[in-house]
């Protein structure tokens, strides 16, 4: 990555120089301050906060910035994360960006002043420009559960397309014919790729999904409600739900209750990503699981990996398989529906 020797260089200034126009100490004119200031920009330097004491500029701390850590998912992930991490003598610093693409950016800033050795990225959307940042600074990166538009980057994640797939084939078989797809951020390549194999089901089987089944919000149970209070108006109305990460599903049952609906006898409700039991549900959600901690430590060892090799393997882009597990909150269209059973 770029030192304040390269600032000092491509500005034609002292390194003392480049150092009071980044910590704004001592005098300097403002010509000079503007050539630091280009120099750094053009170059792409990230001020070292830790100072130069660090031997071969190592830390041995990785970072995970993942999108909401009060859900079970994420949690799972960052278990797997920080076991690995522990295997290998290296810290884990946790980060949670809410799916906000600003505290995304905020985070990473932070984290590539203290010279962190290498991230574990959830991105906030589906953009290049986060791992861009990292990678510009000359820090290893892996990209886990969703993709952004960067070849040359390591990649893990779920089979969110043949999970949801196989989830709208369930309900299919069920007799269901008018199913409705609470997805997340239309941004986001989980929720595209859910709604794609969702989408891909229905074709198979012959039908035309309806554009008015098809809601895009959060990943969050707030998000799941309102567009379960949606979707309960449209005509005609669905005899089941997808909802495409277990907090939208947390959402959609609340609403289905307050609504006076029964969980399957009125509304099928299927869910991506499972529910821990120690979360009270009843009835016990129809889910397609990933292999959650395995995720956190497999991206673990790939960007440790990363780290042993300076970066001369390369790199991966891996799918790991999901599985249905069918439980009581997924039945046949209830006999009221116009719909036909199979």
């Amino acid at each position: 990555m770029p030192t304040i020797r390269d600032v000092a260089k491509r500005a034609g200034v002292a390194s003392m120089t480049v150092s009071r126009v980044i910590n704004n100490s001592g005098y300097v004119s403002e010509a000079t301050r503007a050539k630091v200031e280009a120099a750094v920009e053009e170059l792409g330097y990230v001020p070292n906060m830790l100072g130069p004491s660090l031997r071969f500029n190592q830390t041995n701390t990785l970072a995970l910035v993942v999108t909401d850590i009060t859900n079970p998912f994420w949690t799972t992930i960052a278990r797997g994360a920080e076991d690995a991490a522990h295997a290998s003598d290296y810290s884990v610093i946790l980060c949670n960006s809410d799916e906000s693409p600003e505290k995304q950016e905020q985070y990473l800033t932070m984290l590539l002043k203290r010279r962190i050795d290498g991230i574990l990225l959830a991105p906030a959307c589906s953009s290049a420009e986060p791992v861009e940042l990292i990678q510009k600074q000359r820090v290893a990166v892996v990209v886990l559960d969703r993709t952004v538009p960067v070849a040359d980057v390591d990649i893990i994640r779920g089979d969110s397309i043949g999970g949801a797939s196989q989830l709208t084939k369930h309900l299919l078989h069920l007799g269901h014919r008018q199913i409705a797809m609470l997805s997340g951020p239309q941004e986001v390549s989980t929720s595209a790729d859910r709604v794609l194999g969702y989408r891909q089901a229905l074709h198979e089987a012959g039908l035309e999904p309806d554009k008015n089944h098809i809601i895009w919000g959060n990943y969050t149970p707030t998000s799941g409600y309102s567009m379960t209070e949606k979707i309960l108006s449209a005509v005609p109305r669905p005899t089941a739900i997808f909802a495409a990460n277990n907090f939208i599903a947390i959402g959609a049952l609340r609403a289905l209750r307050d609504a006076g609906l029964k969980v399957p006898e009125d509304m099928s409700l299927v869910s991506f990503d499972d529910i821990p039991e120690v979360i009270s549900l009843d009835p016990f959600l129809t889910t397609v699981t990933q292999p959650t901690y395995e995720m956190g430590y497999k991206a673990t060892e790939m960007l440790l990996a990363r780290l042993t090799s300076g970066g001369l393997q390369e790199y991966q882009s891996i799918l790991l398989p999901t599985e249905i597990i069918v439980r009581r909150s997924s039945s046949h269209p209830p006999r009221h529906s116009s719909e036909g059973s199979t």
